[in-house]
């Protein structure tokens, strides 16, 4: 049974730090793809970044290019999303996304993720 567990959210002041992670059970990440998405309130969900277990490319998307850092460890099933100088404009709910893949995760949509994780609330306010 696959299963994606997010955690690291809260409420933090503009510029400062999270890390959000996604651990995965019933699967091993070389063989997915892993992205992390958000849904701010009233706006769409939209993909912040991906990693491709495959072959350990990534892809940002440029709001949060500079500030935000994928990184996955294999041995502990985790994806880390490593956001600093965090803004008003990142607040939302973060989820991780799961797809068996070895091609590039910045080529996929988010239809092309079948597997999701409940959602961990980022809130940055003054």
């Amino acid at each position: 049974h696959l299963q994606l567990v997010e955690s690291g959210g809260g409420l933090v002041q503009p510029g400062g730090t999270l890390r959000l992670s996604c651990t995965a059970s019933g699967f091993t990440l070389d063989s997915y793809a892993i992205a992390w998405f958000r849904q701010a309130p009233g706006k769409e969900r939209e993909r912040v970044s991906c990693i491709s277990g495959f072959s350990g490319r990534t892809d940002l998307v440029d709001s949060v290019k500079g500030r935000v850092t994928i990184s996955a460890d294999n041995t502990k099933k985790t994806v880390y999303l490593q956001m600093r100088s965090l803004q008003l404009e990142d607040t939302g709910v973060y989820y991780c996304a799961a797809t068996k893949t070895t091609d590039f995760c910045g080529w996929l949509r988010q239809f092309d993720y079948y597997d999701w994780g409940q959602g961990t609330q980022v809130t940055v306010s003054s």
